[in-house]
């Protein structure tokens, strides 16, 4: 599983991405809305914690900005706000829960548990036309026939799979993926999409990864 940390306070957000790591979830962790926004639309996170009082954009704007787009992702949100109508708020603008500053471990974790069993099947399969993508081993699935991807071809896949008709540039692939401190540049992409086309291929899937100049890659059925 792997949970976006939107927070302003650098100390709090590091100290979340590290509770959540130490408890098995893949974390990323940035400090204001925009990047919050930027860093969610790319689909690939199961769960995003989300600050109210943040630079550049609120959470409230943060998270109309992402339901605004159909995103599904659930939404945590974090705020030293307590009253009534602040809460309300935060669930109105699209905030599955919402918990109050300070909060103790125990509490925040008890809310990423319950809301991401709350997704259901979304949690463990991802599907495009005749094929799925199983979260739980990695694995592409069509016709009866499934074959096991690595962690990059995985990642990869997933991104597409979640993304579905919307363009994915290669920089935001790239940077997901292999992250902004990588030296991984734009033809490792070409090369993984290569791979997960002959994988996809080869199970008598009807999903293409369809490339469009300048703008990245989408999916769509023969």
């Amino acid at each position: 599983m792997k949970i976006l940390v939107v927070e302003d306070e650098k100390l709090l957000a590091e100290s979340i991405r590290t509770l959540l790591q130490e408890k098995g979830f893949e974390a990323d962790a940035v400090y204001d809305g925009e990047a919050g926004v930027d860093y969610a639309e790319s689909g690939v996170y199961d769960l995003i914690i989300l600050d109210v009082m943040m630079p550049k954009m609120n959470g409230y704007q943060v998270a109309k900005k992402l339901r605004s787009t159909h995103l599904s992702t659930p939404i945590l949100m974090l705020t030293a706000k307590s009253e009534l109508l602040d809460r309300v708020e935060g669930l109105n603008s699209g905030a599955d829960y919402y918990l109050t500053k300070p909060f103790d471990a125990r509490e925040l974790l008890a809310c990423v548990n319950a809301l991401l069993r709350r997704q259901g099947s979304e949690v463990d399969e991802l599907v495009f036309g005749n094929t799925s993508l199983n979260l739980e081993n990695c694995s592409i699935v069509a016709n009866g026939q499934e074959l096991r991807l690595s962690a990059k071809e995985f990642d990869v896949m997933r991104m597409l799979m979640q993304s579905k008709e919307k363009n994915l540039s290669k920089e935001m692939i790239l940077s997901k993926v292999w992250g902004f401190d990588s030296d991984a540049v734009e033809n490792h992409v070409e090369v993984y999409v290569g791979f997960l086309r002959k994988k996809l291929k080869s199970i008598g899937s009807n999903v293409e990864i369809v490339a469009v100049r300048r703008l990245g890659y989408h999916l769509e059925t023969a």
